[in-house]
C-alpha cells in the first residue's frame, strides 16, 4: 500500500483513541477501588499463565511491552509488595525469574471483578457479537504480520 487512505487513518486514529480512553478509565476505577494498577496486573497475568508461574525477565518484558529498564523498576515495585519474588536462574547465572507469589495470585483474583466490569461497561457493550469478532480478526492478524 502506497498511499495510506482516509478510511484507514480513521481507524487507526479512533483505536488509539478508544484504547486511551478505555484504559484510562479503567485505570481510574481501579485506584477508586484500590486496586493495582493495570500494567501491575498484566505483569500477575503474564506470570500466573505461565509455567510454574515463572517467567525470565526478558521473557515477561515481552509478554508485557515494556523495555528491560522499564520492567526492572517495575518488578521492583511489585518484588516490594510481596506481589511477586526473583529466583537466581539456576542455568544463568546473570539471569533471573520472576515468580507469582500466593499474594500476587490473590491480588489478582480481587482486581479482576474491577477490571472485568471495566472492560464490559467501557467496551464491551458497545460491540455487537459480529463486530467483537470482526474486530479480534483484524487486530490479530495486524499482530500476527508483525510476529518474526
Amino acid at each position: 500500500m502506497d498511499q495510506l487512505d482516509e478510511s484507514r487513518l480513521a481507524a487507526w486514529r479512533a483505536f488509539l483513541n478508544a484504547h486511551a480512553a478505555v484504559i484510562a478509565t479503567i485505570e481510574r476505577e481501579l485506584a477508586a477501588g484500590g486496586l493495582v494498577p493495570l500494567t501491575w496486573y498484566d505483569v500477575l497475568v503474564a506470570l500466573s499463565e505461565a509455567p510454574d508461574h515463572r517467567l525470565r525477565l526478558h521473557e515477561l518484558a515481552r509478554r508485557v511491552v515494556l523495555s528491560r529498564s522499564g520492567l526492572t523498576r517495575l518488578v521492583d515495585r511489585l518484588e516490594a509488595a510481596g506481589l511477586l519474588r526473583r529466583e537466581p536462574s539456576p542455568t544463568d547465572r546473570r539471569g533471573a525469574f520472576a515468580v507469582l507469589t500466593p499474594e500476587g495470585a490473590a491480588t489478582l483474583r480481587r482486581t479482576w471483578p474491577a477490571y472485568g466490569r471495566g472492560i464490559a461497561e467501557h467496551f464491551a457493550r458497545h460491540l455487537t457479537a459480529a463486530e467483537a469478532h470482526t474486530l479480534t480478526q483484524a487486530l490479530e492478524r495486524v499482530r500476527a504480520s508483525l510476529e518474526h
